[in-house]
C-alpha cells in the first residue's frame, strides 16, 4: 500500500460553491450503482455540466443497506422522471484527493476521519465522492491512476 505524503494528497479545506445535480437515490450496495450512472448518463445526457459524484447520507460503512444518491451536475434545472434535480447548497468542506481502485478508498476516509477527530470538528452529511478520472463508458481505464476528491462537508460550530 503506497501513502501520498505530498500536499496534493493531504486533507484540506475549501469552500464549495452551490451546484445543481440530477441524482437517483437508493439503498443497497455502493457497487450497485454504476447502473445508476449508466441511467443517469442516458436521461440527461446533453444536460449534463460536471464530473460524476456520489452523495453519501450515512456517515459510516455499511455493507448492504447503504443509503447514496449516485448523481451529475447538471446546466439547468429540468424535470426528469426517476431523477431528482435540485441544487446542493455551498459550505465549507474538508477535501483529500485518493488516487488509485475505488477499493482502496477505506484508506483515504481513515484519514479523513482521523483529521476530524484531532481538530475536534463535526461531520455533516451528505458527505461526496467525486469522481475526477476514472474509468470511461467504453473503456475502464487503469484503476491505479484514477482519482476521487473525497469531499466531508464541515458542521457549523
Amino acid at each position: 500500500m503506497q501513502l501520498f505524503e505530498t500536499a496534493q494528497y493531504e486533507v484540506a479545506r475549501k469552500a464549495v460553491p452551490a451546484q445543481l445535480i440530477g441524482g437517483i437515490r437508493m439503498t443497497g450496495r455502493y457497487q450497485d450503482c454504476g447502473k445508476a450512472f449508466g441511467t443517469l448518463g442516458r436521461k440527461l445526457n446533453r444536460h449534463i455540466g460536471g464530473k460524476a459524484l456520489t452523495l453519501y447520507y450515512d456517515g459510516e460503512y455499511k455493507e448492504t443497506d447503504a443509503d447514496f444518491e449516485p448523481a451529475m451536475p447538471v446546466k439547468c434545472s429540468l424535470k426528469i422522471d426517476g431523477i431528482c434535480v435540485r441544487e446542493l447548497p455551498g459550505c465549507e468542506w474538508l477535501t483529500l484527493m485518493h488516487k488509485g481502485p475505488y477499493e482502496e478508498l477505506g484508506r483515504s476516509y481513515r484519514r479523513m476521519f482521523g483529521y476530524l477527530r484531532q481538530r475536534e470538528l463535526k461531520l455533516d452529511l451528505p458527505t461526496r465522492e467525486v469522481y475526477r478520472k476514472g474509468p470511461g463508458m467504453i473503456f475502464k481505464g487503469n484503476p491505479n491512476n484514477y482519482l476521487t476528491e473525497i469531499q466531508f462537508p464541515v458542521a457549523a460550530s
